[in-house]
């Protein structure tokens, strides 16, 4: 890596004060081959005063550069720095024609070729520093700007961009101007791309895909645009500034990283949201959740944008609470903060208790650079951040809280904006101290935790909340009882809110001592839980009877929380998952807890010896949910319970058999991604072959379906598969990020901690390697996905500690081998009690 290829937030300080960057027109030419593409770009801008300063750009070739007419050496250029010496103040005009190259790693303009058609798509994504990739720019946040974009593409394609494209001749396009925007929101995706196309309130509106994707967008594609329009009404009755772009398109295209991008006018989504194979509403929920975060961001990110890169948390936390609220109050899915809490914040939780943790609200001085900014894309900024504010909303009040959003829209609107500027917006709309509560939430780091005791005597009792922690905590607490009329249920009897830390003489409450209590029965705080004696044993025992999904969920995670503290055993985990999962009616939570039984509890928790008998608990468990839904009422349980049964499979009778008859007893018939589940067990218990792989490629020769042979050839017992798989995925540059995903998917099992052993310390060192090599989405491919999760030995964390130490790995492996090692080091002292 150049040692100039960051760039200082100093360094960003000083260009924004020497410059105005007014307008970028950008010309690329789509059609000069498959490894590269031409890029011309024409910056106008002022110059404050007289000095030096550079534009940043990664060509594959500099042809040329002028500024104001006079050439510019192109040898000149520094890794990807360009120095522009001798500037005058006032305007000037800088040319640079390039040559770029095309990215398989979802990094710049991505090329992808569509195995099931040959069809060709590409489309760019240029967060923090990728827009260098595909153009020069001055390329920092608030160095906002106008965009004009010419696009020349092959004449069968559709060229989008943020606003409204424009066909002229023989495959030119043009982009309408868009307002001021940053250079990483900049936005281009050209191929032969499906569209569905409406107007909603005046302006256009469309949804893309690959063309081998069309019957399946059109299957759903009633429902994203229902779920579009709803969230894009529901934000104009929240926001008093209209949507600030000409058009609103959303493209789902292939092997994207991320989730989804908020460019302006044109979102960028991952193509799995474009759903092939069943999937359960909670899935739905989920894709309709990231098209609410997204078009938050319209306002929140892309309206305002953040001024340097410590405020990113201000961005995702903003459209991650939004994103679920809106949801919940515009559509169908009413219950989207069970999932949130089930899900979301069990990251935040995780995140929040490594060594790599830190605040909501970094300190500028943490984040000294671009390559610093890339890590704070984590839980904590994302679920802990949409957490304190859902919890600032509980204390503020929603009509104040969207009282200081709507002005800070109205002062920072097409500008910059920090930390500083939001809380004062808030804090004109109300007569509590935001200042306070900024300090205790956003600018700490860790978990509090919220222990629940409860006293009684006849008549009254008594719940004091101890707080081990700094923060102050509104919360609401849920009082129930047992049925007394011979249900099985436990009864809500109240719900009052309180404040910890509180009065220190507890207030008693009339009636007897419930037999459930719960701190955060709504989850509107971001803590731990621990709950009195009778209150644990009550949810232990009776987690099924609670009458609330979200009250279940918070008690879920308080179980799961207990695990990971060693707190409460592992197999108590279990055996409360099996008595009462069966019995458990919300999506959301039912994947919740059987993912953690079985990533974690089973796969990792329980020492070797006790995996056969948690498999098989997990087993019974999921057929007890599969014979509960036979009746064809509860087709979600199904599919979950399916596909779980199939993950935990310690023989290959069964799931075998259902491939062979192409169907489930009862249902569901196999879907693709049903097919390919099934045959990466089956992979992984030795029960096929290659020969089995590739027949199954030939039926399905998607890119979904060469990612799921990727990973059933890796996950093959046999050492020749594995020495394969691994020359893919660290000796050769050829695997897209996808199929690197896939492959090191199926590398690492459980079952085969023999047959892998030998590559456990070969991993410290060929994952540096290819990290610096291939760049930072290969090297949090290698970090989340090619880690030896695994190899559960003081062994590894002394590899990896010495990696750390001596083997100088980039950025964002560094913080991803921190993370996975800090998770090793826990699950060892879950296992060692």
């Amino acid at each position: 890596m150049s040692p100039m290829s960051v760039l200082t937030r100093d360094e960003a300080q000083t260009r924004a004060t020497l410059l105005d960057v007014h307008r970028y027109r950008i010309e690329l030419d789509l059609t000069r081959g498959d490894e590269t593409f031409d890029s011309r770009t024409v910056i106008t801008f002022t110059a404050r005063a007289d000095g030096d300063t550079f534009v940043e750009l990664k060509p594959a070739e500099l042809r040329s550069v002028t500024l104001d007419g006079q050439p510019i050496d192109p040898e000149s250029l520094d890794g990807n720095r360009l120095p522009i010496k001798n500037l005058t103040a006032g305007e000037h005009e800088l040319r640079l024609d390039t040559a770029m190259r095309y990215s398989r790693t979802g990094e710049g303009m991505h090329r992808f070729t569509d195995p099931t058609d040959g069809e060709t798509y590409l489309y760019t994504q240029l967060f923090m520093d990728d827009v260098q990739r595909v153009f020069a720019a001055f390329d920092q946040p608030d160095l906002k700007a106008v965009f004009e974009l010419s696009v020349k593409a092959p004449e069968e394609w559709t060229v989008l961009a943020n606003g409204v494209t424009t066909r002229t001749d023989d495959g030119h396009w043009r982009a309408a101007p868009t307002p001021l925007i940053s250079t990483y929101l900049v936005a281009v995706a050209a191929g032969p791309w499906h569209s569905v196309r409406t107007e909603h309130r005046g302006l256009p509106f469309g949804i893309h895909c690959r063309r081998s994707l069309a019957p399946h967008l059109d299957t759903d594609a009633d429902e994203i645009l229902d779920i579009t329009r709803a969230c894009f009404d529901r934000y104009h009755e929240k926001f008093e500034e209209p949507y600030p772009f000409d058009s609103y398109d959303q493209a789902f295209v292939p092997e994207f990283n991320a989730g989804a991008m908020e460019n302006p006018g044109l979102v960028t989504f991952r193509d799995e949201f474009v759903y092939r194979s069943a999937v359960t509403d909670t899935e739905r929920q989920t894709r309709a959740m990231v098209i609410a975060h997204e078009m938050a961001h319209m306002w929140f990110g892309d309206l305002v944008t953040l001024r340097w890169w410590d405020d990113i948390w201000l961005n995702e936390s903003f459209a991650e609470y939004m994103g679920y609220q809106t949801l919940t109050e515009a559509t169908r899915f009413t219950d989207t903060w069970t999932d949130f809490g089930i899900v979301r914040k069990a990251w935040g939780y995780d995140a929040d208790q490594r060594p790599s943790t830190h605040p909501v609200a970094p300190d500028p001085d943490a984040v000294p650079d671009t390559a610093s900014a890339m890590l704070n894309f984590d839980g904590i900024s994302y679920a802990k951040g949409a957490s304190a504010l859902r919890q600032l909303v509980a204390w503020l009040g929603d009509k104040d809280f969207l009282a200081g959003i709507n002005t800070h829209f109205a002062r920072h609107r097409f500008a910059n904006a920090t930390l500083a500027d939001f809380i004062d917006s808030l804090a004109g709309a109300t007569e509590r101290d935001v200042h306070a509560w900024a300090d205790a939430w956003l600018r700490t780091t860790g978990v509090d935790t919220l222990t629940a005791s409860v006293t009684a005597e006849p008549g009254q009792w008594t719940l004091t909340v101890d707080r081990d922690g700094s923060r102050p905590h509104r919360v609401t607490v849920g009082v129930y009882d047992r049925d007394l009329g011979g249900g099985h249920t436990l009864v809500l009897r109240e719900r009052y809110e309180t404040d910890v830390p509180g009065d220190p003489a507890a207030e008693s409450r009339p009636g007897t001592r419930p037999a459930l209590v719960v701190p955060n029965d709504l989850d509107l705080t971001y803590a731990k839980i621990r709950l009195d004696d009778t209150s644990e044993e009550t949810a232990l025992r009776g987690i099924s009877r609670v009458p609330d999904a979200l009250t279940r969920a918070v008690l879920w995670n308080t179980l799961r929380d207990m695990v990971r503290d060693g707190d409460l055993d592992p197999a108590a985990y279990l055996e409360t998952a099996r008595a009462h999962l069966p019995e458990e009616t919300d999506l959301a939570v039912v994947q919740g807890v059987l993912g953690f039984a079985s990533a974690q509890v089973a796969d990792r928790y329980l020492a070797a010896p006790d995996r056969p008998a948690a498999l098989a608990t997990l087993s019974s468990l999921c057929r007890d949910l599969i014979r509960r839904t036979e009746d064809g009422s509860h087709p979600g349980l199904r599919l979950i319970a399916v596909r779980h049964l199939i993950d935990v499979a310690a023989q290959p009778d069964t799931i075998s058999a259902w491939f062979s008859e192409g169907t489930v007893p009862g249902g569901p018939e196999l879907d693709p991604e049903l097919r390919w589940r099934i045959l990466g067990r089956l992979a992984v218990l030795g029960a096929i072959d290659d020969a089995v792989i590739e027949a199954e490629l030939v039926q399905d020769p998607s890119a979904t379906g060469q990612e799921g042979a990727a990973r059933c050839r890796a996950a093959l017992p046999d050492p020749v598969a594995k020495r394969a798989a691994w020359e893919a995925m660290f000796s050769s540059d050829d695997l897209s990020n996808y199929l690197f995903t896939a492959t090191a998917q199926g590398f690492w099992q459980p079952e085969q901690a023999d047959l892998v052993r030998e590559f456990v310390p070969r991993y410290f060192e060929d994952a540096v390697a290819v990290a610096a090599r291939r760049g930072p989405a290969i090297a949090e491919a290698a970090g989340r996905w090619a880690f030896p999760v695994y190899a559960i030995s003081a062994e590894t964390l002394a590899l990896g500690e010495r990696c750390l130490a001596d083997s100088g790995p980039t950025p964002a492996l560094r913080r991803k081998l921190a993370d996975q090692l800090d998770d090793l080091a826990r699950a060892l002292r879950v296992q060692e009690g």
